[in-house]
């Protein structure tokens, strides 16, 4: 009996108790929290159920968990239901229950943990959108990360996820982009407002490979050249190290496309023709502080040009146009006015501005020996994605990245994350995959094989304690999609890891020498099985890679 399950049963014991005593049942909240104790003494489950309901229904909350607790220990899974304190229901499961949550992981196999709370909800997904000026920051690699490991849990609940990259190569930063490139294949200094780093040498060097007449063009010739070729070559190389990453789109939307498409212009006369712009000081302002944002915002400027909120609106009505029902972006630190202003431009347009969501990301830094690292040796100004991934790998950068809060900065210890030991996070949950693996080929060996008939013997603490951490991870999935947060993932990795280590240490999993195996070592071995692919699971929402030996 999973937690979900247990739930369920809670609130049907909960509904028929009320009932029977002519109480208001429609008081019972649609979910009931269940959740483990922190003291193993105190039970398997508990809940606050009467708590929440008992003043509602006019009665004592200990009465009231007095009477659920009399109807639950009738029910079929549960050995026992106490009252605690002022209402609390510690609740036991016995052994069969218990055991039914790893015949409910080995059923299920890789789908264990997904769920439908999503189902057939079309959802446009942007992260990165790095600039195709340079490569990707540490900012980017954290959204690279964190963007793909939300795609695959929100694609676990069922939802229809498109991976979106929005191409920045319409604006100023283009063109200073391309100057610096000229400036470079003529060997000056980049300009003061331009982009430095050894990159910067090789893209303008490989513009001339495929274009050598191009410092005898015309300056305004010379400009698109570099620009054109410069752009899809740095685009190309985000593109491959993206994917190296472990990170590819479905979609890369090009921005200046809704400039020459008409689309701005079509977004910006709608929201004339509504009176959602007003005209002052010879621009045009969105009154976006009529549905909830700080300040009115230029959409377009006293010169005639269209800020970049233009885009950004003509941007939103073509998702939407294409039929996505939530368009959540991903964003730097430095963007936290574009929550206030995207939700305004959805509402302008009549929109709902739930179908909007931003999620914004905090900084990202690097340690060494216990000091900053700041320089990259390609960049030159910042330290990027293939950085991280030359000094820590592919695996223990995605993990870093997605393990904390999206809301808190992080530093990374490089030290700490290239030591082979359980002080580092994702070699101590790769560890116990590769143990589990181990142990099951040492069974084949022995021509042992896992039976899930007699989990009934698993008796002791820690072998109860690593079922039920088995037991939460559909309900740690869910969370994480709904919340939109994988840091719980990986916490909950670590978390599972730790109650199979302490498993691994008090238990005999294989027979020794000369021993007999028995029905004890057979179901240890479908406990394994079930912990194991609730590793793999877990790792491959993530995208990171479960070793079969390390």
């Amino acid at each position: 009996m999973t937690p979900a399950d247990l739930a369920e049963l809670l609130r049907g014991t909960a509904a028929s108790v009320l009932a029977d005593r002519g109480l208001d049942v429609s008081v019972l909240p649609e979910t009931l929290t269940v959740e483990r104790p922190r003291n193993p003494e105190h039970g398997d489950y508990a809940t606050n159920i009467a708590m929440q309901v008992a003043k509602k229904v006019g009665t004592n909350p200990r009465e009231l968990a007095g009477w659920i607790a009399e109807a639950l220990t009738a029910a079929d899974g549960i050995e026992s239901a106490e009252i605690a304190g002022p209402g609390f229901l510690n609740i036991r499961l016995d052994k069969d229950a218990q055991g039914a949550i790893v015949v409910s992981v080995l059923e299920a196999g890789a789908s264990y943990g997904s769920g439908d709370s999503l189902a057939g909800k079309k959802i446009n997904l942007e992260f990165v959108s790095a600039n195709p000026t340079g490569p990707i920051h540490l900012g980017g690699t954290r959204w690279a990360a964190v963007g793909d490991a939300l795609g695959r849990i929100l694609s676990a609940q069922g939802g229809l996820v498109t991976r979106e990259y929005y191409f920045n190569d319409h604006g100023a930063q283009i063109d200073r982009f391309s100057r610096s490139l000229i400036a470079a294949a003529k060997g000056e200094p980049a300009p003061e407002d331009g982009y430095a780093g050894a990159y910067i040498a090789d893209i303008a060097a490989s513009v001339l490979k495929q274009r050598p007449d191009a410092m005898e063009l015309p300056a305004d010739e010379q400009q698109e050249t570099f620009r054109a070729i410069g752009v899809e070559l740095m685009f190309t190389h985000i593109k491959q190290t993206l994917h190296d990453f472990g990170v590819d789109f479905d979609v890369y939307f090009h921005e200046n496309s809704l400039f020459e498409s008409g689309a701005v212009e079509n977004a910006v006369e709608s929201l004339k023709g509504s009176g959602n712009l007003f005209h002052e000081d010879g621009a045009w302002w969105l009154k976006s502080t009529d549905y909830g944002d700080d300040k009115d915002r230029v959409v377009i400027k006293s010169d005639g040009n269209a800020a970049y909120i233009a885009g950004d609106i003509a941007y939103f009505q073509n998702k939407r146009a294409r039929g996505f029902d939530l368009c959540i972006y991903m964003l730097g630190a430095d963007h936290h006015g574009y929550i206030g202003r995207l939700k305004a431009a959805a509402a302008a347009f009549g929109d709902d501005p739930d179908t909007v969501e931003v999620l914004i990301g905090q900084m990202v830094n690097l340690v060494k020996d216990g000091t900053a690292v700041k320089m990259s040796k390609r960049a030159g100004t910042v330290i990027t994605l293939d950085d991280l991934v030359e000094a820590i790998g592919v695996d223990a950068s995605r993990y870093v990245m997605i393990r904390s809060s999206v809301d808190s900065s992080i530093d990374i210890d490089l030290d700490l994350w290239t030591k082979t030991s359980s002080e580092n996070p994702v070699y101590y949950v790769q560890y116990a995959h590769a143990r589990l693996a181990a142990i099951a080929r040492n069974a084949a060996d022995l021509g042992l094989s896992a039976d899930a008939s007699h989990l009934a013997l698993l008796t002791v603490e820690q072998e109860g304690d690593l079922i039920r951490t088995i037991g939460e991870y559909p309900r740690v999935v869910s969370s994480a999609a709904n919340l939109r947060e994988p840091h719980r993932i990986a916490r909950y990795l670590e978390e599972l890891a730790g109650a199979y280590h302490r498993f691994y240490g008090a238990c005999r999993i294989l027979p020794q020498g000369d021993e007999d195996a028995t029905d004890v070592h057979r179901a240890r071995l479908a406990l394994c099985a079930a912990t194991r692919q609730v590793l793999a699971n877990g790792l491959e929402l993530l995208g990171v890679t479960a070793p079969e030996q390390m």
